[in-house]
């Protein structure tokens, strides 16, 4: 494909001879809250862009009808199943390339990244034959309203069928962070919502000489938004990214070794978001049970609650690389330094946004043209669950720590409850014991201040364990 002028070196050549040092690869040498900014916030531009179009999407499906909201809601649970899958290469990705790098192994760093093409490539194939077999199946398993059957059929079909758009636009925006380039990555995916946000009316609406499409104008223009993003995503990395070299060759031929390691660290992350598709179709059961409007609040909120998250998710990308930099590198200073100032920028931004979201629920419910009854319902749901931001926030960044740094185990235990465990039960249980809607929205919460402390508990073991290590290190 490119070698992307990297200076030319024999296989395994060290990390000195690239010119990328500690003194001169910035995630080993530039101050500590001077590097995660500088990572940070393009990260948290882009990931709030992208929040953005989501939200957006979601306002103009509520303006065909309430079904068609309630048919991309229904939706979202699997398409999660996707964006965990990204997610989760991503992560793995963001954490290999660096480490790779902080030890010297310029070689493996690459054959990291061919590899993560190469398995891209799969995932694609195979949604876009799941979208053709299992879209329709899917929405029969809850209901039987035909708009929602058919327009939510048509949704997800476009969707998983170029998933290979969300795929490698993820991938190649991790590869840029994982290197240190977390403004082109923010460059790529702003491109990408930009291209989503002008193009979601249009379609769906058929505004000028475009044809009206409804629900599949939405899928169409979000997945035209994320081959977009692919495409400028992949460019940058051609033409600026000089830590990696692509080859054709690497990606027929992929290391099973970096295939390995990607998951490994993850699978964490792969498996949140993928339970969170089983959970967000076992609490749509239970909101069923009460209409379909509340499982159409159940998924404003989801939107929202993932706008919210958009500073931790925009830390966690730039926090992951610098953690992993500096783990490889036995550097536990800035490891720690960085852990502290992640989490005290989350908590104030969270705390922040909760206080906003207690005062406006009922304007943001009016952006989604919500009825009397969904009013009704959404005002206290919107009001009880943005309690759970900041706990929620702090897990994520504790999380990926543990992630970075060879404890992907703790991880997985954290995720686990918060995103199954202690969940799904609670809505069930709290539905059973009560029978009041109002009462259920309670689980959401409850969900995340169990899961903080747990993460707390782990994070301080992990703490004494690396301590450990380092001090029989030297370090």
């Amino acid at each position: 494909m490119a070698d992307n002028n990297r200076p030319a070196g024999t296989p395994g050549q060290t990390q000195a001879a690239y010119g990328a040092d500690q003194g001169q690869n910035k995630l080993g040498s530039w101050p500590i809250g001077k590097l995660l900014l500088s990572m940070a916030i393009p990260m948290m531009l882009s990931f709030f862009i992208q929040a953005l179009y989501n939200f957006v999407d979601s306002m103009f499906v509520a303006r065909i009808s309430e079904n068609a909201l309630t048919a991309v809601s229904l939706a979202y649970p699997v398409q999660n199943v996707m964006m965990a899958i990204g997610v989760g290469t991503g992560v793995g990705i963001s954490a290999s390339v660096p480490r790779a790098i902080g030890r010297g192994d310029m070689e493996r760093a690459d054959r990291i990244a061919n590899s993560a093409v190469f398995i891209n490539i799969i995932w694609s194939v195979l949604f876009a034959a799941l979208g053709f077999i299992a879209a329709r199946r899917f929405y029969l398993l809850q209901t039987d309203i035909p708009d929602i059957v058919d327009g939510g059929t048509t949704y997800l079909r476009i969707c998983w069928g170029a998933g290979f758009g969300l795929f490698f636009s993820m991938m190649f925006e991790r590869l840029l962070v994982a290197t240190g380039y977390a403004t082109l990555a923010m460059i790529a995916q702003a491109a990408g919502a930009v291209f989503n946000i002008i193009f979601d009316p249009l379609l769906i609406f058929g505004i000028g000489p475009f044809p009206r499409m409804g629900i599949a104008g939405a899928a169409t223009a979000t997945v035209l938004g994320q081959i977009f993003a692919a495409l400028i995503a992949l460019l940058l990395n051609l033409k600026k990214n000089s830590n990696l070299r692509f080859s054709l060759s690497g990606v027929l031929h992929p290391d099973l070794g970096c295939i390995k390691q990607i998951y490994s660290i993850g699978f964490p992350s792969m498996i949140t978001i993928g339970l969170s598709s089983l959970t967000g179709f076992c609490i749509n059961i239970v909101l069923l049970g009460y209409s379909t409007t509340a499982t159409a609040v159940y998924g404003i909120w989801m939107k929202l609650m993932n706008f919210c998250f958009m500073p931790a998710f925009g830390l966690n990308n730039a926090l992951v690389p610098i953690l992993s930099f500096n783990y490889g590198k036995r550097d536990r200073q800035r490891v720690k330094s960085a852990i502290r100032i992640a989490l005290t920028i989350v908590l104030v931004f969270m705390l922040t946004l909760t206080v906003i979201l207690e005062i406006i629920p009922g304007q943001l419910l009016k952006l989604f043209s919500a009825s009397d009854y969904m009013m009704s319902i959404g005002l206290v749901a919107l009001r009880i669950c943005c309690l759970s931001l900041v706990f929620g926030a702090a897990t994520i960044v504790m999380t990926s720590s543990m992630q970075s740094m060879d404890h992907s185990r703790y991880t997985l235990i954290v995720n686990l409850m918060r995103q199954f465990v202690i969940l799904v039960p609670a809505f069930f249980l709290l539905s059973f014991l009560t029978h009041d809607l109002n009462k259920v929205w309670f689980a959401v919460p409850l969900s995340e201040i169990v899961s903080c402390c747990t993460a707390i508990f782990l994070y301080r073991k992990m703490d004494k364990d690396i301590e450990a290590e380092f001090s029989r290190s030297g370090n």
